[in-house]
């Protein structure tokens, strides 16, 4: 099946896994998808990713972190802002900190995709992906 939003597709499959306690998810393999869950990875929110199959029918399989003996997940909320009805663009002094800097707010800029504090540093803006925290 065909997904307008494969960002928001991903998030939605991240936030079911987390709460099922699955240890593994798989969505659709993209360039953006590719990008986001390199942040995740870098920001210690999923443990690794790998793309699985070949052809237009690749996927790419996240493996999730969860905590403690009850195993409750990392990601604690996965939150869209920027959708294809609703752009949201923040220049570098608008960018937002989430949760006082606890989470993450990820941008997609002329740079690439990263972080609202690696955008911060290197002063850029961008389009406000989601908040991940």
């Amino acid at each position: 099946m065909a997904v307008n939003d494969t960002i928001a597709d991903m998030l939605t499959r991240l936030r079911n896994a987390n709460l099922a306690r699955h240890q593994t998810t798989q969505v659709p393999s993209t360039k953006l998808t590719r990008s986001i869950a390199q942040v995740l990875k870098d920001e210690g929110f999923i443990s690794d990713f790998e793309n699985v199959g070949e052809g237009v029918k690749t996927q790419l399989r996240i493996a999730l972190k969860y905590k403690g003996k009850n195993r409750s997940p990392i990601i604690s909320k996965l939150e869209r802002v920027s959708r294809p009805g609703l752009r949201v663009y923040k220049n570098r002094k608008e960018l937002p900190r989430v949760l006082g800097g606890i989470g993450i707010a990820i941008i997609s800029t002329s740079h690439g995709i990263m972080t609202d504090r690696e955008a911060r540093r290197q002063g850029i803006g961008g389009e406000v992906l989601c908040y991940v925290w």
